[in-house]
C-alpha cells in the first residue's frame, strides 16, 4: 500500500478560513523554492542529476495532467486553453504564460512563462532549471489533446534569459 498517493483533494481545504483563518491560502517564494531546491538536492545525492530530472519531470507531468482535469476540463478549443490557463497561472502566481509559435499540424508550439515561479531572479548557472515545468506543460497539452507531448525549456533565467522559453513537440 501507498502512503502519500496523489489525490487532487490534498491541494485545497474545502474551507480554507477555517483551516488558516490568519494566513490564508498564499505562502512566499522562498518557501517554494526552499522545498523545491533542498528536494531536489537530496535527490541528486542519491539518484544523480537525470534520474533527479527524470523524477521532476514525471512530477510536473502528473501534476499539469491533474491541474487540467480538475480546473481546465471542460475547455474545448485550443485558443481557449491558452486564454484560461494564462489566466489562471497569473491567478495561483506561477507565471505569465504566452504562446509564441503555434504549428498545430506538426503539433509544434512555443511558449514562454515569464517571472517563473521555479527560477527568475536566481543566479546564472548554465543549467535549466525548469524542469518541472518541461512536465507540467506536456501534462497539460497531453491531457488536453489525448496526444502525448516531449517538452524542453530551450531558455532559462539560469542560462542567461530573462523569460524561461520552451518547445512542445507532440510525439
Amino acid at each position: 500500500m501507498r502512503k502519500y498517493e496523489f489525490d487532487w483533494k490534498m491541494i485545497l481545504t474545502e474551507n480554507i478560513e477555517d483551516s488558516r483563518p490568519h494566513l490564508g491560502p498564499t505562502t512566499r517564494l522562498e518557501n517554494y523554492r526552499l522545498m523545491q531546491f533542498t528536494l531536489r538536492d537530496i535527490l541528486e545525492q542519491r539518484y544523480g542529476s537525470d534520474q533527479t530530472d527524470d523524477i521532476f519531470r514525471a512530477a510536473g507531468r502528473m501534476a499539469g495532467k491533474h491541474l487540467y482535469e480538475n480546473l481546465l476540463s471542460d475547455v474545448k478549443e485550443f485558443g481557449e486553453l491558452v486564454n484560461r490557463l494564462q489566466a489562471l497561472l497569473e491567478e495561483m502566481s506561477i507565471g505569465i504564460l504566452r504562446l509564441e509559435k503555434m504549428d498545430m499540424e506538426a503539433g509544434r508550439f512555443i511558449l514562454t512563462v515569464g517571472e517563473d515561479l521555479d527560477c527568475s531572479g536566481l543566479p546564472e548557472t548554465g543549467n535549466d532549471v525548469c524542469v518541472y515545468d518541461e512536465g507540467f506543460i506536456a501534462g497539460i497539452l497531453e491531457a488536453f489533446t489525448g496526444k502525448k507531448f516531449e517538452v524542453k525549456e530551450i531558455d532559462c533565467w539560469c542560462t542567461g534569459e530573462r523569460t524561461c522559453r520552451f518547445q512542445a513537440d507532440m510525439l
